[in-house]
This record gives C-alpha cells, sequence and structure tokens, in this order.
C-alpha cells in the first residue's frame, strides 16, 4: 500500500451558510447522473468546487452516496490516485477495492490491474454511487488519465462520474458527447447571472449597493465568482463603492493581481504575514503553521480566517486540517517570492523538519525539494529507501532519484546503491553502470577500518555493510539483463560470499540470479537446485509474495523437465499460501491459477483449465504478478487453440504481445513463435515463413537453450511446407533439425522438450515414408510421457498422428495409455469439425459475437462482455455478415436462426 494516504483529501467541502440558491445550476447537475461523467469545466474561481458541494448537499440521502476525492500534484503517480480513489469510494461501500490494494505495491500498476476488479465490485453496489474528482487538472499522469478512460469505457450503471477541472482533460469527451453520456458544465453556466450577483453582494456580503452598481460589477466581471467575491471584500469599508466599480477594469490576470494586492493591504501585518509564510504548505494545520511561522497560535488563527472567509477551505469535520483556494495561495506564494525571496527556503525548510519529526517522510522530501536544499532531500531520500523499496514503490523513489543531480547522488554510496537497484527494478540499464562504478570507487578508497574518504557521505548507517553485497548482487542482475551468463554466476557467487547470514533478501536474491543463470545455460536441474534455495531464503525471511512468485519460475523449470505432477504440486502449493484463509490474499494468486490451468490443459481437462483462468480472472489482476496479463492470455489462447478456435487464440496472443512484460527469467518461449505455430496449424505458411526470415531462424543455426522453442516452431514449418509440396527437400531439413534439438534436450534434461520433438518427429518421418523410424520415436514419446499424464501434446497434432496411433492401437499388446490417446483424438476432430451449413463456416469467436447480435447489446458492450477492443468486435460482425450473405444486424440474426446456429452453444458457453 503506498505510503501518504491523506484522510483530508477524502471529506467534501461543506457549503458554506448564506450561499445564493441556483436552481438553474442544480438542475443542471441533476441532468448528469443519468450520464456517465459530469464534466465541471472553467478558469480559476468560477466556483466549481463550491457548486458541487451546494449540489451534493442538497440532494436527498437516500438518492446519492458520493465518494469526494480532491486531487494534488502527487496524485500523478497511480499508485496514489487509485488508493485514494479506492479510500474514497469506500467511504460509501466499505470494504470496496479491498482485494486490489495489494496491485498498488507494484512499482507501475496497470489499467488492467487496478480499475478491472474494481468495476466488478462496483457493479454489485445497489445504490447509486457518485465519485467526484475535484481539481483533476494537476492530473497529467498517462497513466492515471489512461485508467480514468478505461473506468469511463467501463462504468457500471449505478455509477456516475464528477470532474471539476481547470481545464478539459485528455480524454473522449467527443465520444461521450455523441453518445449522450456527458453532461457539461462551464464558466457560462457557472457564472453569477444579474440576479445572483445582486444577492450576492448584497445579502451575503452585506453591501450598500444600487442596483445599478451591482449591474455594473456584474457586467465588468461577466459574472466571475471569485473576482466578485473580492471586489466584495475590497469594497468593504468603503466609501465611495460607485467609483470603485466604476474604475475596475482589465483582464483577468490583472484584476485577480490588483484585488488581490487590496485584499492583502487590508490586512493586519501580523495576518498578512501569515498569509504569506504559509502559502508554502499544501494543507494547513495548526502545529505545522507554528512551526513554519515560528509563532504560537496557529489554531486560532486558522478559526479565525475560516470565520472570516478568507479564502480558507477546510479539508476535515473537525476543521483541524484547512487549504487556501487555490486561486488565493497561487498569489500568495507569487506575492511572497517576490517581496521575501530569502525566506523561502527556510520555510520549506521548516515544514520539511515538521513532516520529517511527525513521521511523514514523503512530505518532507518534497519540501527539502521544494525549497532548493537538495543534499537535505537526498538525505532524506537514503533514509526512505529501504522501506520504500520493501513496499515497491520504486515508481515515487525513482522520481525523486531522477530529481536529484546525479553529483549529489554520486557522494553518497548507499544512495547510489539504492537507485542501481532501483533502475534494474523499473527494468532499466542506462545510467547503471555510471552509478556502479562510483560505489565501487568508494569501496576501493575506504580502508577495511578507520576514517572514510573524504567527500563520502553517509546518513543510513545501518546500510553500509550491505552495500558490498548489494553492488555485487546488482552487477549479476545487470549482467543477466546482458546476458551474459557468466557475468551472472560470477557476480552472483561473489554477492553469496559477501552478504550477511541474516540478510535472507540478500541472499535469496543471489541466489535466484544464479538459478536463473543456469536456467538460461540450459542446465535446469542446477537451476531448479538454486532458485529453490532462493525462495527458501525469501520465505525465512518473511517475503511471502515474493515466494509466491518464485512458484512460477520452479514450475516453468519443472515443466519443461516433464514433471507435470511435480509442477502441479508447486502450483497448489502457491495458492493455498497466497489464499490463507482469513488473510489478505497475496500478490500471485491468480498466477496460480493459471499456472494450474496450463497443467490441467495438458492433461486435457480443457473445462478444469477454463475454470481456474475464470478463476484467476474474478481474482482480478490486483492480485497477479505484472506478468500476469500476459500469461492469462498465453493460456486462454492454448484453450481455445485446443478447441479449433485458432482466429480466438491468435487475437489472444496478439493481446498477449501487447501486453508483455519481461523480468529476469529468461524468456524461451516467445509469443512470436507461438503465433507462428498457430499460422502453421492454419495453413498460412508465408506469415510463418515471414517469421522465421525476420528472427533469423535456421535449420543451420548452431543450438541454444533459449532459442529451442524457436527452432522446433520451424521444425513444425518445414513439416508443414513439405507435406504442403510433397517434396523432399523440407521434410530432410526438419529431421536432420529435429534430431539434433532432440540430442540436447535430452542432454539437458529437457524431458518435456523430448516428448514434443518427438512428437514432431515422429510425424516427419512418417511423412518421409520411413514408418518403422516415425513409429519408434512415437514409442519413446509415449514412453516418456505416459508417468506424466500428458495428451494434448500428441492430441493437437490432429489426424496425422491420429493415424500412427491407430497402428499402435491394432497392436493387441498396446497400452490402455495409446488406446485413451486414441479416444481423445477421435473425441477432438469430432468437437473442432463444423457441422455448419455454410460454405465457409462461421469460427468460435464469430458466433460468440453472433449470439450477443441476438441481445440488447450495443457494440461496445459486445465488446465489455467478449473483452476485446470494439474494432475487433466490428471486424467479426463483417465477417459474419459476408458468410451469412446479409447486410445488417436483424437480418443476420433471422438466418442464424434459420439455420439453427444460434442453437450451437459450445461446452460452458450457454446460447443466448
Amino acid at each position: 500500500m503506498p505510503s501518504g494516504l491523506l484522510q483530508t483529501k477524502l471529506y467534501a467541502p461543506r457549503p458554506r451558510g448564506g450561499l445564493v440558491p441556483r436552481p438553474r445550476l442544480t438542475a443542471r447537475l441533476d441532468r448528469g447522473i443519468a450520464t456517465r461523467l459530469t464534466l465541471v469545466s472553467a478558469p480559476a474561481g468560477f466556483g466549481k468546487t463550491t457548486a458541487l458541494a451546494e449540489w451534493l448537499a442538497s440532494a436527498p440521502d437516500h438518492r446519492l452516496r458520493t465518494a469526494w476525492l480532491s486531487l494534488d500534484a502527487g496524485d500523478n503517480h497511480p499508485a496514489s490516485f487509485w488508493a485514494h480513489v479506492i479510500a474514497a469510494l469506500q467511504g460509501v461501500a466499505p470494504g470496496i477495492g479491498a482485494g486490489v490494494l495489494g496491485a498498488l505495491d507494484s512499482s507501475e500498476p496497470s489499467t488492467e490491474i487496478v480499475v478491472a476488479p474494481l468495476l466488478n465490485e462496483l457493479s454489485v453496489v445497489t445504490d447509486d454511487i457518485v465519485l467526484v474528482l475535484d481539481d483533476f487538472h494537476v492530473v497529467e499522469s498517462p497513466q492515471v488519465l489512461g485508467g480514468i478512460e478505461f473506468l469511463l469505457d467501463h462504468l457500471p450503471a449505478n455509477v456516475h462520474l464528477v470532474i471539476a477541472t481547470r481545464a478539459d482533460p485528455p480524454l473522449p469527451l467527443a465520444r461521450l458527447r455523441v453518445r449522450g453520456d456527458l453532461v457539461e458544465v462551464r464558466a457560462a453556466d457557472l457564472r453569477f447571472s444579474h440576479g445572483e450577483a445582486t444577492a450576492y453582494l448584497t445579502d451575503v456580503m452585506g453591501l450598500a449597493l444600487t442596483a445599478s452598481d451591482a449591474a455594473a460589477l456584474e457586467a465588468r466581471t461577466e459574472g466571475w465568482i471569485a473576482a466578485i467575491q473580492l471586489a466584495g471584500l475590497s469594497m468593504q469599508g468603503r466609501d465611495d463603492v460607485s467609483g470603485f466599480i466604476a474604475g475596475f477594469a482589465g483582464d483577468d490576470r490583472y484584476v485577480v493581481d490588483y484585488l488581490m494586492e487590496e485584499v492583502l493591504r487590508r490586512q493586519p501585518e501580523g495576518v498578512r504575514g501569515f498569509l504569506l509564510e504559509t502559502s508554502i504548505l499544501a494543507r494547513m494545520t495548526g502545529p505545522l503553521v507554528d512551526a513554519v511561522t515560528g509563532q504560537r497560535g496557529g489554531n486560532a488563527t486558522l478559526e479565525a480566517l475560516d470565520r472570516g472567509n478568507l479564502f480558507l477551505v477546510p479539508l476535515d469535520d473537525r476543521r483541524q486540517w484547512y487549504r487556501y483556494h487555490h486561486l488565493f495561495g497561487d498569489v500568495l506564494k507569487a506575492r511572497l517570492l517576490d517581496e521575501r525571496t530569502a525566506d523561502v527556503s527556510d520555510l520549506h525548510r521548516r515544514a520539511s523538519d515538521w513532516y520529517e519529526l511527525n513521521g511523514e517522510r514523503p512530505e518532507a522530501i518534497r519540501h527539502a525539494m521544494a525549497g532548493g536544499d537538495l543534499a537535505r532531500a537526498a538525505d532524506l531520500v537514503e533514509l526512505a529507501m529501504p522501506g520504500m523499496r520493501q513496499r515497491r514503490e520504486e515508481d515515487e523513489l525513482r522520481r525523486w532519484l531522477d530529481a536529484l543531480p546525479n553529483d549529489l547522488i554520486m557522494e553518497r554510496p548507499v544512495l547510489s546503491t539504492g537507485y542501481v537497484g532501483v533502475l534494474l527494478a523499473t527494468g532499466e540499464l542506462d545510467g547503471v553502470e555510471e552509478f556502479l562504478q562510483s560505489v565501487e570507487r568508494w569501496l576501493a578508497a575506504t580502508p577495511e577500518a578507520g576514517e572514510r574518504p573524504s567527500g563520502m557521505i553517509i546518513v543510513d548507517e545501518a546500510m553500509v555493510p550491505r552495500v558490498p553485497a548489494g553492488i555485487a548482487m546488482y552487477r549479476a542482475a545487470q549482467a543477466r539483463m546482458l546476458g551474459d551468463v557468466p557475468g551472472t554466476m560470477a557476480h552472483a557467487r561473489r554477492a553469496l560470499d559477501l552478504v550477511a547470514e541474516d540478510d535472507h533478501l540478500g541472499r535469496g536474491g543471489a541466489r535466484a540470479l544464479l538459478g536463473l543463470a543456469y536456467w538460461t545455460s540450459g542446465d535446469l536441474d542446477s537451476a531448479y537446485r538454486w532458485f529453490a534455495d532462493g525462495v527458501e531464503n525469501l520465505e525465512q525471511g518473511g517475503h511471502l509474495p515474493d515466494v509466491v512468485g518464485g512458484a512460477i519460475t520452479l514450475t516453468d523449470i519443472r515443466l519443461t523437465q516433464g514433471r507435470l505432477t511435480e509442477a502441479l504440486t508447486l502450483f497448489e502449493r502457491g495458492l493455498a499460501m497466497a489464499t490463507r484463509p482469513g488473510e489478505p490474499v497475496l500478490r500471485g494468486a491468480a498466477d496460480m491459477h493459471v499456472g494450474i490451468s496450463r497443467i490441467l490443459r495438458e492433461r486435457n481437462d480443457l473445462g478444469g483449465a477454463r475454470q481456474h483462468l475464470r478463476q484467476a480472472e474474478e481474482l482480478g489482476e490486483a492480485n497477479g504478478l505484472p506478468q500476469n496479463r500476459h500469461r492469462w492470455r498465453i493460456s486462454m489462447a492454448q484453450v481455445r487453440q485446443a478447441e479449433g478456435d485458432l482466429d480466438g487464440a491468435l487475437e489472444l496472443l496478439a493481446e498477449a504481445e501487447r501486453l508483455y512484460v519481461g523480468d529476469f527469467s529468461p524468456n524461451a518461449r516467445p509469443i512470436a513463435a507461438m503465433k507462428a505455430r498457430v499460422w502453421i496449424g492454419q495453413g498460412r505458411l508465408g506469415e510463418a515463413m515471414g517469421w522465421a526470415r525476420e528472427h533469423g531462424i535456421s535449420a543451420s543455426d548452431d543450438l541454444t537453450y533459449l532459442r529451442e522453442f524457436e527452432h522446433i516452431t520451424l521444425a513444425r514449418l518445414l513439416l508443414a511446407q513439405g507435406t504442403r509440396d510433397r517434396t523432399g527437400t523440407a521434410l530432410d531439413e526438419a529431421n536432420g533439425l529435429l534430431v539434433r534439438l532432440l540430442a540436447a534436450a535430452e542432454a539437458g534434461g529437457r524431458t518435456g522438450t523430448a516428448i514434443e520433438i518427438l512428437v514432431v518427429l515422429a510425424l516427419v518421418r512418417e511423412a518421409r515414408g520411413d514408418g518403422a523410424d516415425a513409429m519408434a520415436a512415437l514409442e519413446r514419446a509415449l514412453a516418456l510421457a505416459e508417468p506424466e499424464g500428458y495428451v494434448r501434446v500428441f492430441v493437437d497434432e490432429g489426424p496425422p498422428l491420429g493415424a500412427l496411433l491407430r497402428l499402435l492401437a491394432k497392436d493387441r499388446s498396446a497400452s490402455s495409455y495409446v488406446r485413451q490417446l486414441l479416444a481423445a483424438t477421435v473425441t477432438t476432430a469430432r468437437e473442432t469439425s463444423s457441422d455448419q451449413p455454410l460454405i465457409e463456416p462461421l469460427s468460435e469467436r464469430e458466433l460468440d459475437v453472433l449470439r450477443l447480435l441476438e441481445s440488447d447489446l450495443d457494440g461496445p458492450d459486445i465488446a465489455r462482455e467478449l473483452s476485446v477492443s470494439l474494432p475487433t468486435v466490428r471486424t467479426h460482425t463483417r465477417n459474419i455478415y459476408a458468410k451469412l450473405g446479409v447486410t445488417s444486424r436483424r437480418a443476420a440474426v433471422r438466418r442464424a436462426a434459420e439455420l439453427g446456429l444460434l442453437a450451437r452453444a459450445p461446452e460452458g458457453r450457454p446460447a443466448s
């Protein structure tokens, strides 16, 4: 959970007494409830927040449940933004989004991981919810804006979003406008009318104005509420009100500057000084303003300013925390810089000291940076780093470090080491070598005992003994990212020599990196042993989410070794650890379900595989690791492929490729090669050949473990070419490549890979006319596969392998396993064959779309139902029309009903 969650941001401002009734504005806001979005967009000082507060206060309690969030610049960090959104929603729907919070430990929580499960929970809330995001103009982060766009696209009918902003946000407003999903409240709507301005100045401000004076001021300000309010304050106590109004002119900026000067000049010197000095604070409370001003009685002063309507906004019900009206605060800060430039740094230093003393280090760092005290900021960041990295707040940590000069960081070996860790954790190598060398120079210049070299700065003394081991481990991580296996091993071993016995995280990380190096080189036994030792260290240190994540690497190794049963046990253990009764669900729980589905699919339990994928989806990607987004799609694509829906499989693989997030594990099964395999299954050999050319894959390559999957894919392509063209050259190349691949896989103990190679080799030899050699290869594959219950590796090859299995089954001594595989092959062929009365049958995905065309759902709803994009739905719809020979939705449904297509729902998918 990101630190620094501020409850004061979650309180909706209470409307002040004596506000001017504005029924026309309330009515317009009321109309927005029937839409997805109400946009309140106007320049500063137009009363956006006040109008919303008055509107919400006037609504009956039974009608609206309001979640309010006042945004600030810190909310450009996605973790902070969504943590506050969830906290706001929990104020009206207790417990909502609790399962999402674990995902915010990620340095880069993705849109799908956070928003999708949150939307699912919102959709089951019975009452209407209004979520207000005030001061939205401060949000500039593309990740946060993308999340809001996703939220708007999938918002349940019972939830309405209100955005108050000084500038139109970069959201699809035109699309929402066309669909009738947007109500806009602009400056023209917020401006005081003549009657409202008159009522405000005379009734609320208590000014004795003539009708002509009020009309003149309203005309000069064009109804701009802040200007009217400021003018009213300036006119209080004046004798010549009409003269003041007559001389009131200028554009907005100059009007504000003039009026602020008038207001400030009329304040007592003590109050004026208080306003200027506290203008550096985004939020204020009594003890804080006392620390900044060096005075006492801050609470009383804030209360007095609040009673005097001097642009102070309460942030909680007890009026302990306040902020200045943004426009007022901006002018105060500008005046402070003009009049007391030399004091600004000291004021920020005092604020930083107070926040540090009160345990709010992030705010302490921000004030140190704002005051230009970068050395102090660096000290504070060094102290904050261990806790922030443990909470996976690398993104905010990196923004702070990036704001510091490199020279300043390099004076601090502990801070430099942490910066290297942050860079590597976010997948970046740029700058890593420079900082590593900087720390290594300090280490070389530091005697084992005695004084430290001049110029070295250490703040977090507890971290000093860990620096040498940390540098060695980061050297290993750098080498791993560069593909340098010997370097990874050497540095990881050095880290193990240096790391303290009680440093479970450091010891576990080094051992895991050593395991990954062995895996990359193809030595799976050593890889498993070292990585399992690393996971054990992490478990001893209580790093359970990392233990769950480590199960994925361990099972990937076991699957390559052909040990399905052991891999299943590891996944089930990881799932039990991640979902302990009475404990919060750990990140990685969804990944465990995805892993179990892979094994069930191989054992031909497609229903069970789908069920676990559904469970992973229900847990939400918030409870999955960053890689779960693409892994889920790959697993579902393989299920679709097994069901004969090759178009659907390709669509999911394309999504997986777009969402791919790498880590330190080797990418031994590239998604591009998976797509090539589907193309081969579809007979699209041209695309598959293009893949081979693009990736430089040939049958004469030197073989490596990392390209093994790609070379097996190439062998499949050569088999398909040789079978199609009836030429021996491609088949000979395939045979030679597979023989070499088999020898390498068997030498490396990669039994799972060897089984697949033998199956493909059997098909190649049968196509070459070498029947006896084909049967020998198949029998070897069966002997290896039977103890672990492999099925799909045989069945997915279709009729050609079925023919070989039938030959084996004729022998009375054939095992029950052979007969089981043959039965599965026959069943699969029957289930994936098409009995549609069409020249060109509809694919499974097109049938899914067709069934939803029969419903009342529109295009976007269908896209959401199928979890695909709207353009994809449109493409499927065009294909359906073409195959059915129709030109409209109604005609397509009628024609499908005549052909009986709507009644054909595959198992697990009821027809509409």
